[in-house]
């Protein structure tokens, strides 16, 4: 799991090579269509637990991986956030609920479980000191203009989705494995408003850490 984290912030270091430059204004184009309000039915998705009882056991590798999750997920809400009161452009808001509902959910596990929650009280600071070099990495990037913030979304959400996959593979606890799906089939709902807004804007996005093929797949899901 820190490879992962590793490797996100080569990617984000890289990310210059990776998105054109664009400095269209946001003014250009209103996102109030279908795809910046998806996130209203993916915040309900995984708002709580559901029917979690918190009767299982939890192995070292699980409780690893809801740490890591935990600030995965406040990640991407506080940079979303960060992008909204920058841009005040309604998909990073409305986004932003869902990952806040994503974090809680994961917080709901760790406090059914009775652990430790590792992440600080303050939005924008982390426990992991990987997770605070990519919040200043990922927001400086999205600074350069509402494209570049827009791709940074889908380069965090694209990030969720791989390792939610992973950690889905590897959890036995039914809790967790509940849990972990809504946050995944959220993070593709996310992964597609992004994708589809930068298409709107005559931009597109090339995943680097999925394969073509998955991407294509995600967002050609109904």
């Amino acid at each position: 799991m820190k490879t992962r984290v590793f490797s996100l912030i080569i990617l984000v270091t890289g990310m210059t090579l990776v998105f054109a430059s664009c400095s269209e204004n946001v003014n250009g184009l209103d996102d109030s269509s279908e795809l910046a309000m998806i996130d209203e039915k993916s915040s309900e998705i995984a708002a709580l637990c559901g029917n979690c009882d918190f009767s299982g056991t939890l192995t070292e590798s699980e409780i690893e991986g809801l740490m890591v999750m935990r600030e995965e997920e406040k990640l991407a809400r506080q940079v979303y956030i960060f992008f909204f009161e920058n841009y005040n452009y309604r998909i990073f808001n409305n986004i932003s609920k869902s990952e806040d509902a994503h974090t809680r959910a994961v917080l709901h596990l760790i406090d059914g479980y009775g652990l430790e929650d590792p992440t600080p009280e303050s939005d924008t600071e982390f426990f992991n000191p990987l997770f605070n070099e990519l919040y200043a990495q990922l927001t400086k990037k999205g600074s350069e203009n509402v494209v570049e913030a827009l791709k940074a979304g889908a380069f965090i959400e694209e990030a969720d989705i791989a390792d939610l996959r992973k950690l889905l593979s590897e959890t036995q606890n039914e809790d967790v494995k509940r849990v972990y799906g809504n946050l995944l089939r959220g993070s593709t709902f996310h992964l597609r408003a992004f994708s589809n807004v930068l298409k709107l804007r005559g931009e597109s996005y090339q995943p680097t850490i999925l394969s073509s093929e998955e991407y294509l797949e995600i967002l050609n899901a109904e």
